[in-house]
This record gives C-alpha cells, sequence and structure tokens, in this order.
C-alpha cells in the first residue's frame, strides 16, 4: 500500500468521524450516524468522479471505502459521549480530512486530464463538497459560510501538489507537502482566526454623478 492508499483511507474515516460526530450532536440513532459518515466521506469523491466520468465512482468499485465508514460509525455511535468536546474534535479531524483529500482529488484529475486546473478544481471539490454535505444535513452553518479560512485551504493544498508535481517532485512527497500546507493553513484558520478580507458594502454613486445620466 502506497502513501497515496493511505491518505485515501485516512481521509475516508476522518471524513466519516466528522459526519458521526455531528450525527452524535444532534442525538440521531444508528441509521443517522451511517448516513451521515457515508454521505461526508463519500461526497466529494463522488462529485469528483461523476465530473470526470470515472464510473462506477470510487466506492463502488471498491465498497471496503463503505466497510470503513460503517466501522466508524458504529465505534462513535458507542463512544462519542466519552469525548470532552465533539465540536473541537469534529474541527479538526475535519481539517485533516481537508488535507488528505485535497491532495487525492488533485491526483485524480491530475491522472484523468492531465490539466493543472483541472487537478485544483477537483481537489477543491473533493475536499469541500462532503462537509458542505454534511453541515446541509444537519443544520449546522456551512463551511462556505464560516468566516476563518477552509475553501482557500483545499485550494491551497491541491495547487502546491499540481505545481510540486509539475517541478517532478515524486508523487508521495509532493503529496505530503501539499497535505501539510493544506493541514496547516486550516489548522491555523482554527486556532488563531485567520480569515480572508470579506466584501465591504459602499454607497453608490448617485444618478446625478454618472455622466451618461446627466441630462
Amino acid at each position: 500500500m502506497g502513501f497515496a492508499d493511505i491518505l485515501n483511507y485516512a481521509g475516508i474515516a476522518v471524513f466519516a468521524a466528522t459526519g458521526a460526530l455531528s450525527a452524535s450532536r444532534k442525538q440521531m440513532d444508528i441509521i443517522g450516524f451511517l448516513f451521515l459518515a457515508i454521505v461526508t466521506a463519500v461526497g466529494g469523491g463522488t462529485l469528483r468522479d461523476l465530473i470526470l466520468g470515472n464510473v462506477p465512482v470510487f466506492w463502488v468499485v471498491n465498497p471496503i471505502y463503505i466497510m470503513v465508514c460503517t466501522g466508524v460509525a458504529v465505534l462513535l455511535f458507542f463512544t462519542a459521549h466519552l469525548l470532552e468536546s465533539r465540536y473541537v474534535w469534529l474541527l479538526w479531524l475535519d481539517a485533516i480530512g481537508l488535507a488528505a483529500y485535497c491532495v487525492i482529488g488533485a491526483q485524480k484529475g491530475l491522472e484523468a486530464s492531465g490539466s493543472p486546473t483541472v487537478a485544483i478544481v477537483t481537489g477543491v471539490l473533493t475536499a469541500a463538497f462532503g462537509g458542505i454535505l454534511r453541515d446541509l444535513l444537519t443544520g449546522e452553518p456551512s463551511v462556505l459560510l464560516r468566516p476563518e479560512i477552509y475553501v482557500t485551504a483545499a485550494l491551497a493544498g491541491a495547487g502546491a501538489y499540481t505545481a510540486l508535481v509539475q517541478l517532478d517532485l515524486s508523487h508521495a512527497l509532493s503529496a505530503a507537502i501539499a497535505a501539510l500546507v493544506a493541514f496547516i493553513i486550516r489548522g491555523g484558520a482554527l486556532k488563531f482566526g485567520w480569515r480572508l478580507t470579506g466584501y465591504r458594502q459602499r454607497p453608490g454613486r448617485h444618478p446625478d454623478e454618472i455622466p451618461s445620466m446627466r441630462r
């Protein structure tokens, strides 16, 4: 098993854990745990494969991914109450999953198309879409609407991986560095509140100030 495979299974497991932790916060039953764990873990990769035309999608070809999600969901159904702060665990596990998945998505996109642009897009989609589905299903504020950096971390990781591969670094080293880049950026956002400057509404020009509207 290569480094990319380890990264892939790690991403599946930690994203499944975030789905299960979300289910625990909503006090769902075991079916809710299973559903959220699976949807969160495979949602981004499923969208990626559909966009790239890789059908059947990855978890149909290799059902062990669903088995991993199931194992994580069942484990957390019986142990989630032991965690001191499930929300903090959810955020940090999500950061690990994001770091792994942005690299995996970029790798799949690069292999399928050869295009760095496509690789970066599929990296971001793979990393972010599962978390978006999880938040949507549980009624939590979407990761896209949170003030701290999230998608930008996935973008940086996917971009770093693509750039390093173009520089002829090995895939394993490129993946390790890129995953670390994404995790540091997302971790910094969680720890220190890093965020991008938001748009600020400015008063529009009065019609009398616009030459074409003067009479």
